[in-house]
């Protein structure tokens, strides 16, 4: 019983901060992003977060590539908040 009280008050928590939306997603990966960044300048031969960090810089330009062709006024309103660069289009 105690459990599913657990439960019910996380999801209740996560559809006020609508977790599950892209633009969510794209921010905490940008969190970690850079999170791993300044990790990695420390150590530099930590491969295995190296290759953490190209994981989530692949999730987050599929999530930044779909945004921008759903809609496009909110990626670039994303993109200037958080100061990342725009992708290039093939």
């Amino acid at each position: 019983m105690v459990k599913n009280s657990f439960i019910s008050v996380i999801s209740q928590e996560e559809k006020d901060e609508n977790r599950g939306s892209v633009e969510f997603q794209i921010v905490s990966f940008t969190n970690r992003i850079r999170r791993l960044t300044s990790h990695l300048q420390l150590h530099k031969k930590d491969y295995l977060s190296q290759r953490g960090l190209r994981k989530i810089l692949g999730k987050r330009q599929r999530l930044l590539s779909y945004l921008s062709k759903k809609n496009r006024i909110c990626y670039k309103e994303l993109i200037n908040r958080l100061d990342i660069r725009e992708s290039k289009t093939r």
